[in-house]
């Protein structure tokens, strides 16, 4: 097309056809990733990734649990009040406890040496017909003595102990060391100088029921 005839299609307003774009070189890999602008430092999108700029999601808020009342300086003092009880209650059953362990261990010691030591000791006649009762642990006991055991364990000079469920007759010696060894297996010690009130049971014409005797 000649200028003149370029010139006069432009004066009746036709454009001029647009030169085609040129494409950017392409290397032997393909074509050419596109970089980011170095001057600002951007970085183009991730394929997946969300645009630059884009907001981020806003995450939903889980609902929090409701704050009940604030405990006062009254409550916590109260509650270690409490707790310091609940200990100290605590530690005294156990320790309770434990010394009902230790004495219950003490009485199993004394009776074996009791036992031990009152072997082969026993004055007990086994032809005694003579019923000698007394009052041991809050019941009526009896043993059986001769006329003339009868007349020493009145006088003091002969006494009874509880050995392994059974009642023993042993001297005075012997019973004063049964005494210090586990005196509640002393169950007869009478002392001459007592009144005679002080021991009923000790007249021989004294009868006592067997249905009332333990």
């Amino acid at each position: 097309m000649t200028d003149s005839l370029r010139d006069q299609l432009l004066g009746l307003g036709f454009k001029p056809t647009p030169k085609p774009e040129r494409k950017p070189p392409q290397g032997p890999a393909g074509p050419s990733k596109p970089r980011g602008d170095s001057r600002t430092g951007n970085r183009p999108p991730h394929a997946g990734g969300r645009a630059q700029g884009a907001a981020a999601p806003v995450q939903a808020r889980k609902p929090g649990k409701p704050q009940g009342k604030p405990r006062t300086r009254e409550d916590i003092d109260l509650a270690k009040a409490y707790a310091i009880r609940a200990q100290r209650e605590k530690d005294e059953r156990i320790e309770a406890e434990r010394q009902k362990q230790e004495q219950a261990r003490q009485r199993r010691e004394a009776r074996a040496k009791l036992a031990e030591f009152a072997k082969d000791k026993a004055l007990n006649d086994p032809a005694a017909e003579i019923a000698r009762h007394f009052d041991y642990g809050g019941k009526i006991k009896r043993i059986y003595v001769n006329a003339a055991q009868l007349k020493a364990l009145n006088a003091g000079e002969l006494g009874v102990i509880q050995l392994d469920g059974r009642y023993v007759l042993v001297d005075a010696a012997v019973l004063a060391e049964a005494e210090a060894i586990f005196a509640p297996a002393i169950a007869l010690k009478v002392d001459p100088n007592a009144p005679a009130s002080d021991d009923p049971y000790a007249d021989p014409q004294f009868q006592v029921p067997d249905d009332l005797v333990w």
